[in-house]
């Protein structure tokens, strides 16, 4: 939900997700002189509460030297043009007036003020139910709540840690098990990974109510690690035979002449009702703990029987493992790729295909877009998506990256490949943001934060999701498995929802996308040398200059008028 708002030259724009509330603001120039930041006040209509927001830095001269780290808004404002509230719960009716303050830290005063009311969206209201994870454990709030516990895998089952982190994510995984009632149901699943024990027991548990449950998980004989494990083939096999379901499940096995096999990098789920497909279950979250718990992912239901059924198509196609080029001919010729813009609603995009035209396709869109661009990266930035941050034609263009180089780049050619991607960084449409935690408390009360040991070679980023100007009135969301490589297109087992012109979609993707850059976009800088933390590590302005930097032509400029939608 949108909400856009003016009064005297100051213009709010509310973005309402699920769990995040995006304002942007914005005012003349002009206005500015002497301007100290923008108090926010929330009123929660629905649990009846009304308070003045926190944010994370204070004025020097009337600092309370709180240990907490937070401060109100309304004696410490935000200086900057967009804030986002990262504690707005689904379905819920707010208010939020925000004001632009002058004066001095110890006497600040309001000379601008406009109130947006907003209802946040459901996680599953409609068409498309969408739930992010946590997807940041290393946070400060994790610190805050659950200490230095120990690491996840050693957790008991109940351990709050799980839900808090979940946020929802596992709760729809196992929702849509549980939608197979009886005997008139039915389940497909396609895995990658199938090592989560409570998904196990739940297709075990829909199996005993009589649904007809099938699964597939990738069973490639992928090279050995250290120990001689092939991953992920042993562990699902372990997991199948723990659960007493290994009678429902099938290997898929892309390659069997190969020494390096594609993989079967699926993670959807088709629900059946007499034998007809009524939903899908698909994202970017692999069926671990890892995937649920840890690293940065979607689940992302579509309840449209004729998406539904490309899925179980598909499933079909891939259950008796054909042979390579037999499968990329056939999702192939069922893509009917576009052009230039996907078709109005849902569409689905299979792979492995014969040529590389989706990812071109993809690529494109990114390039000849004018409104913003937002994509994730798990396994660092394609070549035609550098060309697309190089030379394309939108005026504000974001990357949130796991790593800032993916795996695979030789040792000489690392220095070259960093300077590109330090090159792109410095031009002024693009904001990238890379995966990081805060690993000591060099900074004034932040603690040190750490990670939950779920995940060790993707930490942070893995959901693969692009937004083509998502604050349009026909915005285009890309979501799925697909890293948004050649791999991903021509090789591997894949699987992507391309959605256009449906606007919560679009908010809900915009506002956790954002969430998860502001995070990491601050940890990354934290990570650099002390010299240059503590050259940049300071208090709230009052030399008149923290706004300078949101006009002119900077990116900063940029997103002001981006989000606020004005000039």
């Amino acid at each position: 939900m949108r909400v856009r708002r003016t009064k005297q030259g100051f213009t709010v724009q509310a973005i309402a997700g699920s769990h995040v509330v995006l304002l942007a603001m914005n005012m003349p120039k002009a206005d500015c002189d002497g301007h100290m930041g923008f108090a926010i006040h929330r009123t929660d209509h629905t649990e009846n509460e009304a308070y003045w927001l926190d944010g994370m830095k204070s004025f020097a001269e009337t600092d309370p030297g709180l240990a907490s780290a937070k401060y109100p808004t309304n004696k410490h404002p935000i200086q900057g043009f967009t804030w986002s509230d990262f504690s707005a719960k689904p379905g819920h009716h707010y208010t939020y007036r925000v004001q632009a303050l002058k004066g001095t830290p110890a006497a600040l005063q309001k000379f601008r003020q406009v109130e947006v009311e907003v209802k946040t969206e459901s996680e599953a209201d409609g068409d498309h139910d969408v739930f992010f994870n946590r997807g940041a454990a290393a946070s400060q709030e994790y610190v805050r709540r659950f200490n230095q516990t120990p690491t996840l895998n050693q957790a008991a089952p109940d351990d709050p840690r799980w839900p808090w982190l979940s946020r929802g994510a596992n709760e729809a995984i196992l929702a849509f098990v549980a939608r197979a009632a009886h005997a008139g149901y039915g389940l497909r699943v396609a895995a990658y990974e199938f090592r989560l024990d409570a998904l196990a027991a739940a297709l075990k548990a829909a199996k005993k109510r009589g649904a007809d449950v099938r699964i597939l998980y990738d069973g490639c004989n992928n090279p050995p690690d250290q120990q001689g494990d092939v991953f992920p083939r042993d562990d699902n096999r372990a997991t199948a035979l723990k659960a007493g379901i290994k009678s429902l499940c099938k290997e898929r096995i892309t390659r069997a002449d190969a020494k390096n096999p594609p993989i079967s990098h699926h993670k959807f789920m088709v629900l059946l009702k007499n034998g007809k497909a009524q939903a899908v279950l698909t994202g970017s979250t692999n069926f671990s703990l890892g995937g649920v718990f840890g690293q940065s992912n979607v689940v992302h239901v579509v309840e449209n029987p004729r998406v539904a059924d490309a899925y179980l198509q598909c499933w079909n196609l891939i259950q008796n493992n054909p042979q390579h080029p037999e499968l990329q001919q056939t999702l192939s010729a069922l893509n009917k790729l576009p052009k230039k813009l996907p078709r109005k609603g849902t569409s689905c995009v299979f792979s492995p295909q014969s040529s590389a035209d989706a990812l071109d396709w993809y690529a494109q869109l990114a390039t000849e877009t004018e409104g913003a661009l937002f994509m994730t990266f798990a396994f660092g930035m394609n070549a035609q998506f550098k060309q697309a941050y190089r030379s394309g034609k939108a005026p504000l263009r974001y990357a949130l990256m796991d790593k800032l180089l993916g795996p695979g780049v030789p040792k000489a050619q690392k220095a070259a490949a960093k300077q590109e991607m330090t090159n792109l960084r410095f031009q002024v449409a693009n904001r990238f943001a890379v995966g990081n935690l805060l690993t000591t408390n060099a900074l004034d009360r932040w603690v040190r934060e750490h990670l939950t040991g779920l995940n060790t070679h993707v930490r942070f980023i893995h959901t693969k999701f692009m937004l083509v100007n998502p604050l349009s009135n026909d915005p285009i969301v890309i979501t799925g498995s697909a890293n948004f490589s050649r791999a991903s297109t021509v090789s591997n087992d894949e699987n992507m929802l391309v959605i256009r012109g449906n606007k919560r979609v679009a908010d809900v993707y915009l506002g956790e996308y954002m969430r998860l850059w502001n995070h990491y976009a601050f940890r990354e800088w934290a990570a650099q040398p002390a010299t240059v933390r503590a050259a940049g590590f300071k208090h709230l302005d009052t030399g008149n200059r923290w706004w300078r930097e949101y006009f002119g032509n900077s990116a900063r400029s940029r997103q002001r008028a981006y989000f606020s939608g004005g000039d």
